[in-house]
């Protein structure tokens, strides 16, 4: 009985292990191929992106400050609103400034009257001066006299304009429109005196800036390979940028490339590169740390593959696994760029056509005959966009 059971226990185990062999030529048993799944690369345009890190920054930032002396009588404003160019902030005594403003409306007053008076003389002295009835010399004076009083008005005129724009100025209003920080000076504050008193800061946020640092050994490789024509540089104004927020997330709205810094920074061998978002719900702060990709070249023969299609070894060497004619794996680095929606773009080491094993790597092995099981069919070539 106990042989019976064990033929009964080893027949099925057998009969498994026939079902997973093939006969070698020689007519002994061989494993079967390992099925995996493969894609054949196909070479498309392929956007370059770079990734920087950045500082968002205000496009434009206003320090309101007093511009003339006196003492802050009320502030108009509510901290942290949104302003519009000519509001009213705030209200300095404007008493001391009235008076000066009268006092420059009276000496405009008198230097009128000397000049109406010294011009009336110098037009009698120049009937008389025909009849030998004064000298040339007296003419001469009053003529100089009307003169400088003609000066004397045109300089209390400007006077009295100074005036005028002083008592302006003691209604304080904003030089432009955006958000305003708490207000630095509060109520009975004297101010102006000596210097342009800082009364609160206005920041515009909408759109916003993000200036990014790249080094230039990246700017410098960007070049060569638009020399040699091996990418396709990307318009300034269509250099496409997309902003990663401090919790990962992509920020929903695309934003543009304005300018590159014409100099390099000594201290840390980059260059500043300042991008423009649109930030209408002001989720994008000034003085926030952000990653910005920008597309800033094309690969018109680019190629990409799969992340789980990349395998390293124990120094670090990015390898692939590559099916020929026979269905025979190889082995192959390959030097790798950015990612792009979770694909590998492959700078160098992979061509068109070639297939790659990207399900069952696990299974297959260097001179390894594999079946092709589903094989991948090429995918489009994301554009980074």
């Amino acid at each position: 009985m106990y042989t019976k059971l064990r033929f009964a226990i080893g027949a099925p185990a057998l009969a498994l292990l026939l079902l997973g062999c093939t006969k070698a030529p020689d007519g002994e048993l061989a494993p079967s191929p390992v099925k995996v799944a493969v894609e054949t690369l196909e070479a498309k345009p392929l956007s370059i992106n770079s990734e920087l890190i950045g500082r968002i920054a205000a496009p434009r930032i206003a320090e309101v400050r007093a511009r003339v002396p006196g003492v802050v009588l009320r502030r108009v404003f509510t901290e942290g609103s949104d302003v519009t160019q000519g509001d009213v902030l705030f209200h300095i005594d404007p008493a001391p400034l009235q008076a000066d403003l009268d006092s420059a409306r009276a000496g405009l007053q008198r230097a009128q009257a000397d000049a109406s008076r010294t011009r009336l003389q110098e037009q009698r002295f120049r009937q008389l001066i025909n009849g030998n009835a004064v000298s040339a010399q007296e003419y001469d004076n009053a003529r100089t006299a009307a003169q400088q009083a003609s000066a004397d008005v045109a300089a209390h005129q400007a006077a009295l304009q100074r005036a005028r724009l002083n008592l302006a100025y003691a209604t304080v209003t904003a030089p432009i429109s955006g958000r305003i920080g708490r207000a630095l000076v509060s109520e009975g504050a004297l101010v102006g005196h000596n210097e342009s008193t800082p009364l609160a800061v206005i920041q515009q946020l909408n759109p916003i800036h993000a200036d990014l640092a790249q080094s230039t050994r990246e700017l410098n490789d960007l070049r060569r390979a638009f020399r040699a024509g091996h990418l396709q540089q990307v318009g300034q104004d269509q250099v496409h940028a997309t902003l990663i927020q401090d919790d990962g997330s992509v920020y929903p709205l695309p934003g543009k490339v304005l300018f590159s810094e014409i100099s390099v920074d000594p201290g840390t061998g980059q260059i500043i590169l300042r991008s423009e978002f649109p930030n209408p719900d002001l989720d994008l702060l000034p003085g926030s740390f952000v990653r910005v990709h920008l597309a800033q070249a094309i690969d018109q023969q680019g190629i990409s593959v799969p992340q789980r299609a990349i395998t390293r070894d124990s120094a670090g060497v990015s390898l692939v696994l590559l099916v020929d004619a026979e269905n025979v794996v190889s082995q192959k680095p390959v030097e790798l760029g950015a990612v792009i929606n979770d694909r590998w773009v492959v700078s160098r080491g992979l061509k068109h056509g070639d297939r790659i094993i990207v399900e069952g790597l696990q299974h297959a092995r260097p001179g390894d005959t594999v079946q092709i099981d589903n094989p991948v069919l090429p995918v489009a070539q994301v554009s980074g966009r």
